[in-house]
């Protein structure tokens, strides 16, 4: 079990809600996930208003608790205006913070990253900030009062998995008591067991499982990925080394002081 404020949780994945090829694919996908946590882009709530309401009554359906986010957002103020909308549209003071600066990467603009998570801290929200995973700004964040970091592994839908884990193996020692979510650019269940055995707490994915063959199926390989990196983590996993360490002990092993591959004989001289 693991928290986010005052909030209780047992799954370690979290999952995004956009291009599934149908509702019906989407329900399974969480249902074989097990999460407990979805992210829903108000942009999709608002740009059919007649099948937004649709959706977001059917996602009131399900047994949990939505992340909205400001996914598309540009500018701080375009950032901080969805953020109030979604907080009146689904009753929630949690947000997904998301203020991108390329078009390209998707990456994040850190200037107005900060920016907008200290206007919404100071609102009274509880600030998700998709960020990347740039030491100084994650203590930015945490400063202006971030109580969770959301770093990514890698651009947004490459899934090129974790391309800096250093990085984020140093954001877990700097941040050790900080909900550390890796948001964006995990590909494949291995990728994500690779994040929680760094000590993340958890793992936000969309597009590796929404566009998998068998959405359902894939959702459940990352819940038995996260929960096998959870274990690992937890267990104490034994260090890389640069050379080999037997396996098997060497004591009793015959020494011959020359030709190992022969067994050592006494001489006739010692048996008298």
């Amino acid at each position: 079990m693991w928290h986010i404020g005052d909030t209780k949780l047992n799954s370690r994945l979290l999952l995004g809600t956009s291009r599934y090829p149908s509702a019906q694919s989407l329900q399974q996908a969480i249902t074989a996930s097990g999460c407990e946590i979805i992210t829903v882009s108000l942009r999709r709530e608002s740009a059919d208003k007649q099948s937004g309401q649709k959706f977001w009554s059917y996602l009131r359906e399900l047994p949990v608790r939505i992340l909205p986010n400001t996914a598309g957002c540009y500018q701080v103020q375009e950032a901080v205006t969805t953020a109030h909308m979604a907080r009146d549209l689904f009753d929630t003071n949690w947000i997904k913070l998301e203020v991108i600066g390329d078009d390209y990467t998707l990456q994040p603009d850190p200037f107005g990253l900060v920016e907008a998570a200290t206007i919404l801290c100071r609102e009274g929200f509880e600030v998700f900030p998709y960020t990347t995973d740039d030491l100084i700004l994650a203590q930015r964040l945490v400063d202006v009062g971030c109580r969770v970091l959301m770093p990514w592994a890698s651009p947004i839908g490459s899934g090129l998995g974790l391309t800096n884990p250093r990085a984020i193996k140093t954001l877990r020692a700097r941040f050790p008591d900080i909900p550390l979510i890796i948001d964006a650019g995990l590909g494949k269940p291995s990728d994500a067991t690779q994040a929680l055995e760094l000590g993340c707490d958890a793992v936000l994915l969309n597009t590796a499982v929404a566009m998998a063959d068998e959405p359902a199926k894939m959702a459940s390989a990352f819940a038995h990925a996260v929960t096998a990196g959870r274990l690992a983590y937890q267990a104490g996993m034994i260090a890389p080394r640069e050379f080999a360490v037997p396996s098997t002990p060497v004591l009793g092993r015959a020494f011959t002081g020359g030709d190992d591959t022969q067994a050592s004989v006494p001489s006739s001289s010692t048996l008298r």
